[in-house]
């Protein structure tokens, strides 16, 4: 193991992420061409200098096979290596501990997803453009970042496209620019965010406003292709009841802005970016049919993404707050009842292999679905443990307190025990840490929550 990998942060992807620095804003100057798929970009990177160390002589970012035009830091030209998906730099002139420092780097070429256990992961080239759904580290197959969740900085992106193609990203649309062939968008997301959840959409859509401007509400937008506007109408509906329910649970809205964006082909699943999720085409059917996801993916900007892990093995904090926000509007909304949903959550987990731990899954297990659903089971065992008030008073502290920052399972189960007053930690033991399946508090398969 080389120096910049000791550094490297996560157990998980020990080869992503440097803890030498942190970044503080990205600001990417892009050129794609969907015909030949060519994509050519300019980062600028402020960062910080670690505390602890005399300078940084070395530092890493994560960047996929593009080739490299050249590395300034701090306006000077810098040495750098490119190999492995690490983009190695040593500047002229090192950054003092603590100081702020700059980076630059130019880079083109095919842009692909990277490899990972679950098939490749990031940019995706699709049929009228691109689509990027980066967790956990998809993020450098199309920019150099420092890979890592803790790591969260805001974000100006300006990406020149052919005038056929909208280009959709999380954040704010401040410019829309049309040239001879072309049109350049700028976003920006100025709330802290971790370079996975990062998202994109390049294609061909139909803009669809789901809130009223009038009422004051959370502006929401849909991208759609043109031929599936009808269904989506019908399919995320309800999303402004359901960001008012979230809202009233869960705390104030984190972002400025919530959009999705519906691609022409099919998804295997939907995927969360910063204040963007990602649908495909098969999950529209006109009839509310894939609405738990909807309810899901909108959960996920509390839970995920505003209040994002410190690291990929607290993952069950993402997606367990997730699957339970599911139960959550379906209890809400003349569905069944948490508790109900529970108990069926409940009995299909008895019937798998204890081999589980779910605050700590491991890698090739942390997007297994007994993640999302003991996930889940355990917030309703805390919900019956502590009670509806308790509870959701915890929440509402918990995305307020954190809000825009890291945190570990150890935080959350701190933050249950203060509010409940008295200790849990057989509780948390028999949920988090044991492999075997608790049973549910009494009350949870009756009703009496």
């Amino acid at each position: 193991m080389d120096s910049t990998q000791a550094v490297a942060t996560g157990r998980y992807f020990p080869d992503h992420g440097d803890l030498r620095y942190r970044v503080r804003r990205y600001e990417l100057t892009l050129d794609y061409r969907p015909e030949t798929d060519r994509l050519a970009g300019s980062a600028g990177i402020e960062a910080l200098a670690a505390q602890g160390t005399d300078r940084l002589r070395e530092f890493a970012l994560d960047l996929a096979d593009f080739r490299i035009g050249r590395v300034l830091v701090d306006g000077r030209p810098a040495h750098h290596t490119h190999r492995g998906g690490r983009l190695r730099i040593r500047p002229a002139e090192p950054p003092a501990a603590g100081a702020a420092f700059t980076v630059e780097v130019r880079w083109s070429g095919r842009p692909k997803p990277v490899r990972s256990p679950w098939g490749g992961i990031g940019w995706t080239e699709t049929t009228h453009g691109a689509l990027v759904a980066s967790q956990p580290v998809g993020a450098p197959s199309w920019f150099p970042c420092n890979d890592r969740p803790s790591d969260k900085a805001s974000y100006l992106i300006s990406l020149t496209v052919p005038s056929a193609c909208t280009v959709v990203l999380g954040g704010r649309l401040l410019a829309r620019t049309a040239h001879a062939s072309t049109t350049t968008w700028v976003y920006e997301q100025p709330a802290p965010t971790p370079a996975y959840l990062v998202g994109l959409s390049i294609g061909s859509y139909r803009e669809v406003r789901l809130d009223d401007p009038q009422s004051g509400a959370v502006p929401q937008l849909g991208y759609v292709p043109a031929r599936l506007v009808p269904r989506f109408e019908a399919d995320f509906g309800r999303q402004p009841r359901m960001m008012r329910l979230f809202q009233e649970l869960f705390g104030r809205y984190p972002f400025g802005e919530y959009t999705v964006v519906v691609a022409d082909e099919d998804l295997d699943v939907p995927v969360e970016a910063q204040g963007l999720s990602s649908f495909g085409a098969n999950h529209l059917d006109g009839q509310r049919g894939w609405e738990r996801l909807v309810a899901h993916e909108l959960a996920h900007q509390w839970f995920g993404n505003s209040v994002t892990v410190a690291d990929w093995q607290h993952i069950w904090l993402n997606e367990g707050f997730a699957k339970y926000a599911e139960w959550l509007w379906s209890e809400h909304s003349g569905g069944p009842a948490a508790h109900t949903l529970a108990a069926a959550a409940h009995r299909r987990l008895a019937a798998l292999p204890p081999d589980l731990r779910l605050a700590d899954p491991g890698r090739r297990q942390m997007f297994d679905d007994r993640v999302y659903e003991r996930g889940g089971l355990t917030m309703h065992a805390l919900r019956c443990t502590l009670g509806d008030e308790t509870f959701f008073g915890l929440l509402r502290d918990w995305t307020t307190v954190h809000r825009h920052s890291t945190v570990t399972t150890a935080d959350f189960t701190a933050a249950a025990t203060r509010h409940a007053g008295r200790p849990l930690d057989a509780f948390f033991a028999a949920w988090l840490t044991e492999p075997a399946l608790p049973p549910l508090p009494a009350g949870a398969e009756s009703g009496g929550v």
